[in-house]
């Protein structure tokens, strides 16, 4: 077995921990330095560690993970960035034309596979000490494609247009106005075409430090596709944007297969990647010490692989339970009761747009999904539940306790994360329900010594739902809690937000774009539509099918269900299904059989 340590230097705090891990150890006993403290950090000797997990156990600070990994897997690192530090074993191979999506957890290596294929990192092959030439490394794969990638890489005879994952940070890297930017970029001459696909055009007189995130998305996206290259590579292209825009991003991307270009896609919405790729990576391991790649799978196969957590040609097991779906909402309609806020029509009006919001109900222990294309009014109508924003007459929606998670979390707690969830959940935050419902499920005893104002963004994230489902409240109101997270961390807030409103009886509402988690979370919904930025109309709550079908009807997308795993799927525009849902008005998933090719043919004519 390969023994693997790594060490979050982070998380390791050597002058308050008192040395633990290195009092502790039995091969320190024995007068073997397999542990020892360099400056202000823990240096682990793999080769000399036993394995036993007593340091593991003993740092108070959770910074030290000991994992004893296959010696077939140790021989094909990938990189490794320096000693005790996260490894990455594969690489993909991609190939021209088709588009290969990248499907793993935050922290498991997506991010840096793709800075692999950009050059933006030099694969050491583990050999962080002592990193080989370029020679070395396309010696070492020799007769695979990356042998050849490698090669044009090293002699700089491989173009890259690369869009990178935070694009909230682009506007402190570029500055000027959106279409003297890309005008700088339009290599393919195809801006114009690529602008009005992507509904640009609107934005092409402003600068880039007041664009919203969809905007900047979308911009991002534009410039990657505007470049002249041979491979483009994309991580998370759909943060930010509504469900229309993700698909009209997809299509965009996909257009790029037919000059054989290679593409790459690192993607969280399991909708859009099934959308958008025509075969699939999987990445596991341990998120943030290891990542191992998969073989390629075909997308169906690849995100169903996925989700049951089996790889059959690997004889691997990552996860112990598969993620599982349902036909109908997962909620057994027990818990649902009477009324507990019920609503007239209202109206809110800003400068230039008004939302027109339509009598309606919330009863309690169900949670109402709310969707829309971005600038509808969706969050305003959040705010005004929660009491943030007034409505045009000043109505008070009652007296009901509400606890807000806002879409764009900024971290202004000076504190740890445990010193905030005991400020918000008082009396209930020690008990073992919220330990095993809340804090586990979202793996936060990972993070409550960390401070607030040092987290990443996924990991305010779910402090910040953590903190909203603590609170003593009569409401729950979640704005966008998937962002920033991967397809298993959505999925656990799914569940955790379920389980606490069935335990409790308290509704919710979320606003989400990702239409999986919906279909997973919602017992109603709300749609809402008009002109986006203009008008928009909140419509009653209505059942999770009827919604789905008015929202995506108007979306002109339909869905089905895969018939294993149970999620739904994205028909391909144009496609058997596509036409044969579309004739029957089912914008959702149907559980009817497929069509003959030629009846779905004659009813298409």
């Amino acid at each position: 077995m390969t023994r693997l340590a790594v060490l979050d230097i982070e998380k390791c705090k050597v002058k308050k921990c008192n040395h633990l891990c290195v009092t502790f150890c039995p091969m320190v006993r024995s007068k073997v330095e397999a542990i020892r403290i360099e400056g202000n950090k823990a240096v682990i000797s793999e080769p000399l560690c036993s394995g036993c997990g007593i340091c593991v156990k003993k740092c108070p600070f959770q910074a030290i993970s000991i994992v004893n990994l296959p010696d077939e897997l140790d021989k094909d690192c990938s990189h490794r960035f320096n000693v005790n530090s996260f490894k990455l074993f594969r690489l993909p191979t991609p190939s021209p034309g088709t588009v290969l999506g990248l499907l793993g957890q935050n922290g498991i290596g997506k991010s840096t596979t793709l800075k692999v294929f950009s050059g933006e990192l030099k694969p050491n092959l583990g050999k962080f000490d002592s990193p080989p030439e370029w020679s070395e490394i396309i010696q070492y794969y020799r007769g695979s494609s990356l042998q050849d990638y490698f090669l044009k890489l090293s002699e700089k005879r491989i173009k890259i247009s690369n869009k990178p994952q935070y694009v909230d940070k682009i506007p402190k890297a570029v500055t000027g106005k959106v279409g003297d930017l890309l005008d700088k970029v339009d290599e393919r001459k195809q801006l114009d075409l690529i602008a009005d696909e992507l509904d640009i055009r609107k934005i092409w007189d402003r600068p880039l430090d007041v664009l919203s995130g969809g905007e900047l998305q979308r911009v991002a996206v534009a410039a990657a596709l505007s470049r002249d290259a041979d491979v483009y590579l994309f991580d998370e292209p759909s943060s930010y944007l509504d469900v229309k825009q993700r698909l009209v991003v997809a299509r965009a991307i996909r257009g790029l297969k037919e000059q054989q270009k290679t593409i790459i896609v690192a993607e969280h919405d399991l909708a859009i990647i099934d959308y958008l790729s025509d075969q699939i990576c999987v990445f596991y391991g341990d998120p943030g010490v290891y990542g191992v790649v998969s073989h390629v799978h075909g997308v169906r196969t690849g995100i169903n692989i996925y989700l049951q957590g089996y790889i059959p040609d690997e004889n691997i097991m990552f996860r112990k339970e598969a993620i599982v779906f349902h036909a109908k909402p997962p909620t057994s309609g027990e818990s649902i009761g009477a009324p507990l806020l019920k609503w007239d029509a209202m109206e809110k009006t800003f400068n230039g747009f008004k939302l027109k919001i339509e009598p309606g109900e919330i009863k309690t222990g169900e949670i109402i999904g709310i969707l829309g294309p971005n600038g509808i009014g969706k969050t305003t109508f959040v705010k005004i539940l929660a009491g943030v924003e007034e409505t045009d007459d000043k109505r008070q929606l009652g007296k009901l306790a509400v606890s807000y998670k806002p879409q764009y979390i900024a971290p202004e707690y000076e504190g740890t994360v445990q010193e905030l969830l005991m400020n918000v959940a008082k009396t209930n935050f020690t008990t073992s329900w919220y330990r095993t419902e809340i804090a586990q499920p979202l793996r936060l005893n990972l993070l409550m010594d960390r401070n607030v104002m040092e987290l990443s963004g996924g990991e305010l994230q779910k402090v910040a739902i953590a903190a909203c489902l603590s609170r003593k409240a009569d409401l729950f109101l979640l704005d966008e809690p998937s962002a920033y997270l991967d397809v298993e961390e959505r999925l656990n807030v799914a569940k955790t937000l379920r389980r606490v409103v069935e335990a409790h009886g308290i509704p919710a509402f979320v606003v989400e774009h990702d239409v999986v988690t919906q279909d997973f979370i919602a017992d109603r919904l709300m749609v809402f539509n008009g002109n986006p930025g203009r008008i928009g109309i909140a419509h009653p709550p209505t059942t999770l099918r009827g919604g789905m079908n008015t929202f995506l009807k108007e979306m002109e997308i339909t869905f089905r269900r895969d018939s294993v795993t149970f999620r739904p799927r994205v028909n391909k525009e144009g496609s058997q299904m596509d036409v044969f849902q579309k004739d029957l008005g089912e914008y959702y998933y149907t559980n009817i059989a497929k069509p003959e090719k030629t009846e779905a043919k004659k009813n298409h004519k």
